[in-house]
């Protein structure tokens, strides 16, 4: 406990949050297919460092985030959490279509008193303000991915996209389709894995 708090710098209110909501999942895994059941033999590491990393790459002074594909919560809702403690302005709205997901949601908001937003409905119906920052896990490929943000982001907006080992074909894959700027850190968890980091979103001329 003492080296993830000094780690993340979080309260030690925050971390027992966090451990409840790691509780949580194991219970509700047994109602609901929330995760694999071989990434929830190492959940800690898999799903709540995995997203915890992620709040040191939001700009300081966002107010607007969204959370694309949300499922059981990560990275959006482990990063309510930690906001709520850390950077309380920062709105953040977990989207997330499957209905059984969402009820997770709000039991996992409503145990940890996280202040959060949870819509259930697909990304594309959606009209919302454009975010400072936009985050998704595991949702679908980079390019649908930029599909889904272009619609909520601006210029300035940054996307925070962690990927695993396919992510160069992914990158390929989005290339022939969006003009974009982007960083790759490597991911403190993952071995195979990345954080991509995108900015400056725009299609490609004459591609549809």
């Amino acid at each position: 406990m003492e080296k993830i708090i000094e780690t993340y710098n979080v309260s030690r209110e925050t971390f027992q949050k966090l451990k409840t909501y790691e509780s949580s999942l194991f219970e509700w895994q047994n109602k609901f297919n929330l995760v694999s059941k071989k990434s929830l033999e190492n959940a800690w590491q898999r799903h709540f460092l995995d997203s915890m990393q992620l709040i040191k790459y939001i700009p300081e002074g966002s107010k607007i985030l969204y959370d694309f594909g949300s499922g059981a919560g990560f990275p959006g809702m482990v990063l309510a959490i930690l906001a709520n403690d850390k950077t309380p302005y920062l709105k953040i709205t977990l989207i997330e279509s499957i209905k059984k997901k969402t009820l997770y949601l709000n039991a996992v908001k409503s145990l940890c008193g996280v202040n959060v937003e949870i819509i259930n409905d697909r990304i594309e119906n959606l009209n919302l303000p454009k975010a400072d920052v936009i985050t998704s896990r595991a949702m679908c490929n980079l390019s649908d991915l930029l599909q889904y943000a272009y619609k909520l982001s601006n210029k300035k907006t940054l996307m925070i996209f962690p990927k695993g080992k396919s992510y160069k074909e992914e990158l390929a894959t989005a290339n022939k389709k969006w003009k974009f700027n982007l960083t790759i850190e490597k991911n403190e968890v993952s071995e195979e894995g990345v954080i991509l980091l995108i900015t400056n979103l725009s299609p490609l001329k004459g591609v549809k």
